[in-house]
């Protein structure tokens, strides 16, 4: 069977006819005037390449960006990830009550390809000690650790929870937060309910559980955050805490609304050995919040922020970003921009790594 030689069928063209590959129909006026244009848009091309001769290699310029003069584009991706090397000790993940963006192996798998060192999986209704172990079999590279939150899920103030969680196969539970949204302080700040699980009694002393509470975490060597207490209520614990050899304190998101803790009760926990956590999603809070049920909480401002570690110094801070929700920057993301904007107002990335890491470092893994 011989060959047979048949045009070279290009689709069609915006005539609707076929097209066969460098034709045009002659004598079609659509294809003329579309013709003539392509033809200027070839001449311009060889002008631009013939421009380029004559500068010279050193101002080759390609002229297709010439088309580009004007237009909006992103920025490239850096060079080095921005928040290498640095451990985030607020992260929420699925699964959980909450609707969350990434589960525990896709966070944990951002965070190692971004150059972190470690993160910690906060849920408010369950330990995540042990879902750290699995995290840490699936995403190797990354140091993931968990906790638990004493809400009236595990028993509000409840030291056998904390003991348990503790002794949990890997040993990577680190963290106890005291109680968050089933807090005292935050059911009455936000009229949730009449009253929520307490710390301090009618005395103003801490009560007998939270002590046990603290014993253990003395003895575990582990890291206790104030979760969503009341200044009073978490310079009290703290105070307890020292007094029962804890070693490892942290204010939780210090300048949230449901804390806001004033310079002066951030220079009184440091002064007691807490650090203070900075949280990055403190500046997507708000009235003009892009998600409705963080209007109530009031912004944080970066500025606001970097005004305070000047003040106090970067080796009483850690970062996290209290990061995870639908809705919201992933936490690689919202770490990311924190970071820039705190550079933006003058600290020092020497400061971000003794908050970020350092001191960070030395409460999970010291």
């Amino acid at each position: 069977m011989g060959r047979s030689f048949l045009p070279r069928w290009k689709f069609t063209d915006s005539c609707g006819r076929p097209q066969i590959s460098g034709a045009m129909h002659l004598g079609c006026a659509h294809c003329e005037q579309n013709g003539g244009a392509l033809t200027n848009r070839r001449a311009f091309l060889t002008a631009g390449i013939a421009v380029v001769g004559a500068a010279g290699l050193a101002t080759v310029v390609d002229p297709r960006e010439a088309f580009a003069q004007g237009r909006v584009f992103p920025p490239p991706p850096p060079a080095v990830s921005p928040i290498a090397g640095l451990m985030d000790t607020h992260v929420h993940s699925a699964p959980d009550v909450f609707g969350r963006s990434l589960d525990d192996e896709e966070v944990a798998t951002l965070y190692r390809d971004r150059g972190l060192e470690a993160l910690v999986l906060k849920s408010h209704v369950a330990t995540t000690a042990d879902r750290a172990w699995f995290a840490r079999k699936h995403v190797a590279g990354l140091k993931v650790f968990g906790g638990i939150a004493l809400n009236s899920a595990v028993g509000g103030i409840n030291p056998d929870a904390v003991n348990w969680m503790a002794r949990m196969q890997g040993g990577y539970g680190r963290v106890v937060w005291f109680p968050t949204f089933d807090s005292d302080n935050h059911v009455k700040h936000f009229k949730d309910a009449p009253e929520g699980i307490k710390v301090l009694g009618t005395d103003g002393k801490v009560l007998p559980a939270v002590r046990d509470v603290l014993k253990v975490c003395a003895e575990q060597k582990l890291v206790v955050q104030t979760g969503h207490l009341s200044p009073t209520e978490a310079l009290a614990v703290i105070a307890a805490g020292r007094d029962a050899g804890v070693d490892r304190m942290v204010v939780t998101h210090a300048q949230f609304e449901v804390v806001n803790m004033s310079l002066a009760q951030m220079k009184e926990a440091a002064a007691m050995g807490a650090k203070l956590e900075l949280c990055a999603m403190g500046p997507l809070l708000g009235p003009e919040a892009h998600l409705q049920w963080m209007r109530h909480w009031r912004q944080v401002k970066v500025e606001e922020t970097a005004a305070a570690v000047r003040e106090i110094g970067a080796q009483d801070f850690i970062l996290a970003t209290d990061l995870g929700q639908m809705g919201n920057p992933t936490p690689a993301d919202g770490l990311q921009l924190f970071v820039l904007d705190l550079i933006k107002t003058g600290l020092g990335k020497d400061q971000i790594m003794t908050m970020g890491r350092e001191v960070t470092g030395r409460l999970l893994m010291g």
